[in-house]
């Protein structure tokens, strides 16, 4: 199998390449992207067996083939990420001694919350690929615990060394938020009764004319989100906060009596976003030299906050060991339905999609 290492890992480092060239606000949703298009090139190789049990099914006893290659190709993932993530991102900053970097409240604390959704995702995948490896339960769970920490931390601790950033102790939190969410669910329950979700619906910016300070420029907050997000809708999927929605999507079955007639795959999703943001903190900016801002009656930055219906996709049971694996890969999106919003501007809405 030493071959299926060399190929994946080559089109890892393409897609982090490419990647880095285009986005720039949060290196953490770059990790969850590639992770889960690992997750997918297993897919591929649906056919491979391994002392004759299909490749899909966990293994009920320690397989030391597939640990040995679980390990290998941990390791190389994880060296290549760290090396490559330094020499593409880091390297372009000045290094300076460790210091600590306070960055609560930007984007309306969006960030944190895509800190906790990657953390509690890297738990998830690392427990499941320790289960496939016939680990038990004890030892998955400490190792999802460990690597889903290590990940994320390794981010945390290059960012205190460079001089653009420094050591979060409030990224820090949310990513051992993340990671205790799914800790914690996994011991006591032995299921994740809830799951931490993300959707993206884009966002229309306006294109309304904004008029700088010095009165010699022009632009406009749809302008401004091009700079910021992107223009297609990958980039705008992983950069707009606008467009994001955080979820707990609860299992409510599973908290039901025994024999209760709830489908035990519809959850209820309470979600969490904001929006108006064109800026870290404020939507104030610099183009081309000339100083914008927008105002806070027009566009005031708010937050945002759901209840909707969800599908708990593994809940759906798929006897083909393949579809239980995509089910699984894709159970970190909401499934878009109707929801309700609640915001801070004292509003009530319906989205028939979010």
């Amino acid at each position: 199998m030493s071959f299926l290492y060399h190929i994946i890992n080559a089109e890892i480092n393409n897609y982090v390449h490419s990647l880095y060239k285009i986005i720039s606000l949060r290196k953490t949703f770059i990790l969850v992207f590639i992770r889960v298009l690992v997750c997918i090139s297993f897919i591929a190789f649906s056919h491979f067996k391994s002392n004759g049990q299909s490749f899909f099914v966990p293994s009920d006893t320690l397989n030391k083939t597939r640990f040995n290659t679980a390990l290998a190709f941990s390791a190389a993932t994880y060296a290549g990420f760290s090396i490559g993530l330094y020499n593409i991102w880091y390297k372009k900053f000045d290094q300076e001694p460790f210091h600590l970097f306070n960055d609560w409240g930007e984007w309306n604390h969006m960030d944190k919350a895509g800190h906790v959704h990657t953390a509690y995702l890297q738990g998830v995948l690392c427990f499941k690929g320790a289960k496939w490896t016939g680990l038990d339960k004890k030892k998955s769970l400490l190792t999802g615990v460990i690597f889903g920490t290590l990940f994320q931390s390794t981010i945390e601790a290059m960012d205190g060394f460079s001089s653009k950033w420094g050591f979060s102790i409030p990224d820090m939190a949310a990513n051992l938020a993340g990671t205790g969410i799914f800790a914690s669910q996994q011991h006591f329950w032995d299921d994740q009764r809830i799951s931490i979700k993300i959707s993206s619906i884009p966002v229309n910016h306006p294109k309304t004319t904004i008029i700088s300070e010095n009165g010699h420029a022009v632009s406009s907050p749809d302008e401004r989100a091009q700079m910021l997000f992107g223009t297609n809708y990958f980039e705008r999927f992983l950069k707009d906060y606008n467009a994001q929605t955080y979820w707990a999507s609860v299992n409510v079955h599973a908290f039901l009596h025994e024999g209760n007639r709830w489908p035990e795959w519809l959850n209820v999703a309470f979600g969490y976003g904001a929006e108006n943001m064109y800026g870290g903190y404020k939507n104030k900016w610099e183009e081309d030299g000339a100083l914008f801002s927008l105002g806070d009656t027009k566009y005031p930055r708010y937050y945002q906050f759901y209840i909707g219906m969800d599908i708990d996709l593994p809940k759906l049971h798929p006897k083909n060991p393949f579809l239980k694996t995509i089910c699984s890969v894709f159970n970190i999106f909401k499934i878009p339905s109707p929801a309700l919003e609640i915001n801070t501007q004292g509003e009530i809405k319906f989205h028939l999609f979010r």
